[in-house]
């Protein structure tokens, strides 16, 4: 798959862009209840910069769904033509094309400045109208190339492309909200779009690597903000962890016990109490790491492992306690690559190795001794190698201690 895409103009704040949804109801129309109008104006850092059109076939509500989306006129009118029949029912053709719609949503009418008329931002625009205004039985129609009159349409059809849709007839094409390909599809575009907005860059589609997007140019070093978001995230897991060794001592864990030790590989579930204070540490030995340099490089196999369950926490937080993000980073200077974790988790590591132990088909990998530890050429998987440094001059301090006895 290819598509091209506009570079966004220099200064396009993508990094704030937000959508404000308008429609007025009125409480005793009839008219109102078949089709709704939504307008959405499209804004960045509150200056607004766009508008999109949406209008909401409602079938179950509507007396003749055709006529009343025919009288909206221009775009709706002519979906309607080709998706309802006379008496406002669904086409066999329609009906055929699609897996279990009930009502549609018709995006039109889109204006956006120059500097944010790129597909990939219309695009992720129209994934969160869709996820706004449908759900699993809506059919979200656009227009398709050949319907394009103008810039705003055309961009329309750029983006339906990007999100999976399929043409319907030489004017419309759909995306099945029923379908898990626009979905997938929504997702690679949110990933785009955030590599946009962080690295000022578009990130080129790759027909080689699995349908995903690849990007180049990275930047090396963490952000101010990221950098203390993950040092929360590791402070809390070190708070966690201390308390896992504290109940159990050196009982046996089982997956899914503790808050920490239980979400461990499984080839650690039996090592005892001054093993389990030497991975606590790890987390402690990070986030002193990022407190000092705002850097931070795991110089062992059990650093390695409490990095990655660092930015997978540090990952939640940032989606679920706003409010404790804004208060950590609060004074500190933005940057558009802030709170890229998967970024993080590309970059901060050397390898992933240490993540093949959560796989049960590998059952056995970290023995030196095996088929695949060998080829692969793998190094310090077992439970008891993993606080061995991978550069022995690279090693912390060894008399540093413990935050707990």
């Amino acid at each position: 798959m290819s598509t091209q895409t506009g570079p966004v103009a220099a200064g396009a704040d993508l990094a704030r862009l937000a959508l404000d949804f308008h429609h007025t109801h009125q409480l005793l129309d009839p008219a109102a209840q078949g089709v709704q109008e939504w307008q959405v104006r499209i804004t960045a850092a509150g200056t607004p910069v766009g508008s999109l059109t949406a209008v909401r076939g409602l079938y179950w509500k509507s007396d003749n769904l055709r006529e009343r989306m025919a009288d909206e006129q221009s775009f709706p009118a002519l979906v309607a033509s080709q998706l309802l029949d006379e008496d406002g029912r669904f086409t066999y053709e329609f009906e055929e094309f699609i897996e279990s719609a009930s009502s549609v949503l018709v995006l039109d009418r889109l204006h956006v400045e120059e500097a944010f008329a790129d597909p990939v931002v219309v695009a992720g625009v129209v994934a969160s109208v869709v996820d706004r205004l449908t759900d699993n039985y809506f059919a979200v129609v656009l227009p398709a190339k050949n319907a394009s009159t103008d810039a705003g349409s055309a961009l329309l059809a750029e983006a339906g492309t990007l999100l999976s849709a399929q043409e319907f007839s030489d004017e419309l094409q759909i995306i099945d909200n029923a379908l898990a390909a626009p979905e997938e599809a929504a997702q690679r575009v949110r990933s785009r779009l955030r590599s946009l907005a962080r690295h000022g860059q578009p990130a080129a589609w790759s027909e080689d690597e699995d349908d995903g997007w690849h990007e180049d140019g990275e930047e090396d070093e963490l952000t101010t903000r990221t950098a203390a978001v993950l040092r929360v995230a590791l402070e809390q897991l070190s708070e966690q962890i201390w308390q896992d060794v504290t109940d159990m001592g050196d009982a046996p864990a089982r997956r899914g016990e503790g808050r920490v030790l239980g979400s461990l590989p499984p080839i650690t579930f039996g090592q005892d109490r001054q093993w389990r204070r030497q991975m606590a540490r790890c987390f402690d030995d990070l986030a002193a790491e990022l407190a000092e340099t705002h850097a931070v490089r795991p110089l062992c196999t059990g650093e390695e492992m409490a990095l990655h369950l660092g930015i997978d926490r540090a990952k939640s937080l940032t989606r679920n306690r706003p409010r404790l993000v804004a208060e950590t980073v609060e004074g500190l200077g933005e940057d558009r690559r802030d709170f890229d974790w998967d970024w993080c988790s590309d970059v901060l590591f050397e390898d992933h190795d240490v993540l093949m132990l959560f796989d049960a088909s590998l059952d056995g990998i970290e023995d030196r001794g095996n088929e695949i530890n060998q080829t692969l050429g793998l190094a310090n998987l077992a439970a008891a190698d993993w606080f061995k440094p991978f550069r022995p001059r690279q090693a912390r301090d060894p008399g540093r201690g413990f935050r707990h006895s």
